[in-house]
C-alpha cells in the first residue's frame, strides 16, 4: 500500500520519550525479528501455532511494515493476537499501532459480550487518538489487518485498508477481509469533498495520494478517508485448516487461492510464511512484504 511511496517494516526502532509515556505496561516488545514462529501453550483447548516472515521491499524507502504475533491469558481464556500494519509516510503510526491497538480492544468493557462492537470501537477510539497526537505521530498513516483468535475456537479478523486475510476451509481460499480500493468507494469520497484520480501507470488514489480509501491517521486526508473497520466472525471447526495474513506486497502477485495452495502441504508455519514472501519477491514484487501464517489443530 503506497502514498507515494511504499510499505514497511518489524525492525526496532528507538522510541520517542512520547512513546514510552504512551505505551502501556502490557504492551508488546517494540523489537521483534523478521522472521518467527510460537504455539499456544494451553491444554484445554484447540491448538493453535503461527509463523511469519517479513522481507523489505525495493521501493527506496525504509521498511514500514509492522507485524504482532502473541499468545496472552485473559479471564482464562487463551488469546492468539495477530496483525500486520502497512505504514506509509514513516513509521510512527504502524509503531503505535503495534504497541497499542490489540490493548485498545481488550480494555473495551463489552468485548467479552459483542466482540465486533468492541474491534470497531477501538478502531474508531485509536484513529482519533492518532489524529488528534499528529504533532508526535506525523502525517503519515496505515491499514491495518488484525485477527484474534480466542481458545482455539472463534476467530475475529478486521481489516482497514488493503491488507488481508484469507482462510483456507476445506482446501478451498476464502478472503475475509475487504479490500478498501479508491475507486470501490468513490461515491463517499467524492461525498465527502475528495476524489480519486488514476493516471496512466498507476493505481486509483484518493486526492492523487493514497492508495487505498481507509487507513489509521492520514491527517490532510482523513475529511475523505474511512477508518471503520470490516469485521468478520469465523467459528473455527475442522473444516478451517489455516489463514493467511498479509500485506498487499503479497496479494498484488499472488492470488488467494494460490497462496493456499503453495503453502498447504507445508505443515510448519514459519516455513509456510517464508515460502509466501519467497515466492512474492520471485514474482517481482518490489513493495514490503509481511505475512503470517495461523494454523488450527
Amino acid at each position: 500500500m503506497s502514498q507515494n511511496s511504499g510499505a514497511s517494516v518489524s525492525r526496532s526502532r528507538k522510541s520517542t520519550s512520547f512513546f514510552s509515556k504512551i505505551k502501556c505496561a502490557t504492551c508488546f516488545n517494540s523489537s521483534s525479528p523478521d522472521t518467527g514462529k510460537g504455539r499456544s501453550k494451553s491444554s484445554s483447548n484447540k491448538k493453535v501455532s503461527h509463523g511469519y516472515h517479513l522481507v523489505e521491499g525495493q521501493s527506496g524507502h525504509d521498511m514500514e511494515d509492522y507485524l504482532v504475533a502473541e499468545y496472552r491469558k485473559r479471564k482464562n481464556h487463551v488469546l492468539g493476537l495477530f496483525a500486520i500494519f502497512d505504514g506509509h509516510l514513516g513509521d510512527r503510526v504502524p509503531t503505535y499501532l503495534k504497541d497499542n491497538l490489540f490493548n485498545n480492544i481488550l480494555e473495551e468493557p463489552n468485548f467479552w459480550k459483542d466482540p465486533r462492537a468492541a474491534i470497531k470501537n477501538a478502531y474508531r477510539s485509536t484513529d482519533k487518538f492518532i489524529l488528534e497526537n499528529a504533532m508526535q505521530l506525523g502525517p503519515g498513516g496505515s491499514t491495518a489487518v488484525t485477527a484474534i483468535v480466542i481458545d482455539g475456537k472463534d476467530l475475529w479478523v478486521a481489516n482497514i485498508g488493503d491488507s488481508r486475510a484469507v482462510v483456507c476451509e476445506r482446501g478451498s481460499a476464502n478472503q475475509l477481509t475487504v479490500d478498501h480500493e479508491p475507486h470501490a468507494e468513490r461515491r463517499r469520497i467524492e461525498k465527502q469533498g475528495g476524489f480519486v484520480t488514476t493516471l496512466p501507470g498507476d493505481v486509483p488514489r484518493v486526492n492523487g495520494q493514497l492508495a487505498v480509501a481507509r487507513a489509521f491517521g492520514d491527517q490532510s486526508l482523513k475529511a475523505h478517508l474511512s477508518s471503520e473497520p470490516d469485521v468478520r466472525h469465523v467459528p473455527v471447526d475442522p473444516t478451517i485448516e489455516f489463514v493467511i495474513l498479509a500485506s498487499d506486497g503479497l496479494w498484488k502477485v499472488m492470488k488467494n487461492q494460490e497462496a493456499v495452495d503453495l503453502v498447504k502441504p507445508i505443515k510448519d508455519p514459519q516455513a509456510a510464511a517464508k515460502r509466501l514472501t519467497t515466492e512474492a519477491l520471485a514474482r517481482k514484487s518490489k513493495d514490503d512484504i509481511s505475512c503470517i501464517v495461523i494454523r488450527f489443530g
